[in-house]
């Protein structure tokens, strides 16, 4: 990619999509094409193709995805299943049809087995049952890495997937519905805080291990690999993460010091907990040259700020 490039980012104003429209610009990237879903709805295949003959995109960040946590997942599978697989489907095609340079697709650490050796290596995809409450996404995801192969594998395009742990950040969703655990964790204790709560309620036994990484760690991470590195390099996919976790226990109490809050946090214990442990072996990805830089405190106090100033947004 050059400073003149036509880079399409679908999904601009999403965690992640944001977060690579950021990166981009700040590196001096000028020539940036983006659609919000009410001017391109991306499910529809015919919109898509549209936009990608009238536009002809050269290089494209894939971060749309319909995404939410335990409770979405559970939910509304169905939805889950169906709008990514035509997200990825749509696109991914549409990028090889109308001759793009490169493309980015965004996947999950939850395409790997519930019960994945840890820390999960790129070998251990498709090796095992895949954890119930979020199959349907993680089918999606699983399909869009194998477009990614095969339409390298029978077209020789230059598509490459990655798969990043759990994210954080500016432009996060704090929907307590639909949300991750860490925005409806900041939520959830900063409400408690202003509403002097005595006390916050947390879904499972905090026993779970996760890893987070920092969006504007995860922006950083994409562009040094479509800057750096192609689909011969990489392979079939590319774990990005930091490399260690911590119990949610530990990031609840992380959490509730950073807001201040001061009062009992109890455990619901009838709640489910997930995959008991989700951590990336990320040595393929420091051979490639990248290592992450913010460090978990540091990021979390930084989200909490922005949600404070954007509450009434």
């Amino acid at each position: 990619m050059n400073a003149n490039s036509k880079i399409y980012i679908a999904g601009h104003r999403g965690l992640v999509g944001s977060a690579i429209k950021r990166k981009l610009e700040s590196k001096g990237y000028s020539n940036l094409v983006y659609r919000t879903h009410s001017e391109l709805d991306l499910t529809n295949q015919q919109e898509v193709n549209d936009f990608f003959e009238s536009e002809r995109p050269e290089y494209v960040f894939l971060a749309a995805a319909k995404v939410g946590g335990i409770l979405a997942n559970s939910t509304y599978p169905a939805e889950f299943i169906y709008d990514n697989l035509m997200i990825e489907t749509n696109v991914i095609n549409a990028a090889h049809k109308y001759g793009v340079e490169k493309l980015l697709f965004l996947g999950s650490s939850c395409i790997y087995p519930k019960l994945a050796p840890q820390p999960m290596k790129e070998d251990y995809l498709l090796t095992g049952d895949l954890e119930v409450t979020n199959e349907a996404y993680a089918i999606a995801k699983i399909a869009g890495i194998r477009l990614c192969k095969h339409y390298n594998q029978q077209y020789n395009t230059n598509f490459i997937s990655v798969m990043p742990t759990n994210l954080y950040g500016q432009n996060d969703n704090f929907d307590l519905e639909t949300s991750h655990v860490m925005p409806a964790l900041i939520r959830k204790f900063h409400e408690a805080k202003m509403n002097n709560e005595s006390e916050v309620v947390v879904w499972g036994t905090g026993s779970p291990r996760r890893e987070f990484l920092h969006v504007d760690d995860m922006a950083d991470a994409c562009v040094y690999l479509m800057e750096k590195h192609d689909a011969t390099s990489i392979g079939e996919f590319v774990n990005i993460g930091v490399g260690k976790d911590l119990t949610i226990r530990e990031l609840v109490e992380m959490i509730s010091d950073i807001v201040g809050y001061g009062g009992r946090i109890v455990y619901d214990r009838s709640k489910p907990d997930g995959t008991p442990q989700k951590l990336l072996d990320v040595t393929k990805l420091g051979d490639l040259g990248w290592k992450a830089k913010i460090a978990l405190k540091q990021g979390i106090e930084q989200t909490y700020k922005w949600y404070i100033e954007n509450l009434n947004r």
